[in-house]
């Protein structure tokens, strides 16, 4: 089992996520455990104090280093190596495909999230090993972020997706966005779909996927085809005039 600590000032903002979709599956088949922590439970005055105002003055209040420091020891007395320490922050590593891997082989991640103007910087030397940022955006906490890394990375853990190989041809995997995919039924309002899709030739029809890959990579994110791997026959189609026409 894999297991997803979250040291939050928010634990009921993770209640309806664990309960649904595949991370609800995910937790009921014992393959993953989402586990939250109140970091006020942690603070040593009766007001359940977890923040306080920036010295040297500013706007807005800091997280306190004693109930964090408190939590993550306690966390970590209980992390089942290999084990993570993150903190989601603007200012961290983007999350990428490559990251997300990274993470998926861990067996404990604790994540903590950030909250009014940031946390105390001496705790985050303390514990943290990597911090992550979702995009280049600041949101109100890191609640909404530790949700988007842990929904991520649980599909790259054997068995949470129904099937397998669902996750191994999704975009960015080989560098590339995904292909176009089209179900029942196979006109719509007149429209049909691609004649190869209907043909039952495997091969015809992986060629004709890996195209697609290529022409929507090079027509939303060429960026990408700069470090994807391409084969000498991907880099005849996409230097051809007319094949990345739709």
């Amino acid at each position: 089992m894999t297991t997803y600590n979250v040291l939050t000032l928010f634990p009921d903002m993770f209640t309806s996520v664990c309960g649904s979709s595949i991370w609800a599956r995910a937790i009921s088949a014992g393959l993953i455990s989402v586990n939250t922590t109140d970091i006020r439970d942690y603070a040593t005055d009766k007001h359940r104090r977890a923040d306080d105002y920036p010295l040297g003055g500013g706007a807005g209040m800091v997280m306190k280093p004693e109930p964090v420091d408190a939590c993550f020891r306690d966390i970590m007395s209980r992390s089942e190596a290999p084990s993570i320490n993150v903190y989601m922050s603007p200012g961290g590593k983007p999350l990428t495909h490559g990251l997300v891997t990274r993470l998926a082989s861990y067996r404990t991640v604790n994540i903590l999230c950030g909250h009014y103007e940031g946390v105390d910087a001496r705790v985050l030397k303390r514990h943290i090993d990597l911090e992550i940022s979702i995009g280049d955006y600041v949101l109100t906490g890191g609640e909404l972020a530790a949700m988007v890394l842990i929904d991520a990375v649980i599909r790259h853990i054997d068995g949470v997706l129904g099937n397998d190989e669902s996750a191994s041809g999704e975009s960015f995997v080989n560098g590339l966005l995904e292909y176009p995919q089209y179900t029942r039924p196979a006109v719509w309002d007149g429209e049909a779909v691609p004649e190869v899709l209907l043909s039952g030739h495997h091969a015809n029809i992986a060629a004709y996927r890996r195209q697609e890959s290529l022409r929507e990579t090079a027509r939303r994110r060429p960026d990408l085809l700069q470090k994807a791997r391409l084969t000498k026959k991907d880099i005849e189609f996409i230097t051809r005039r007319d094949s990345l026409n739709p």
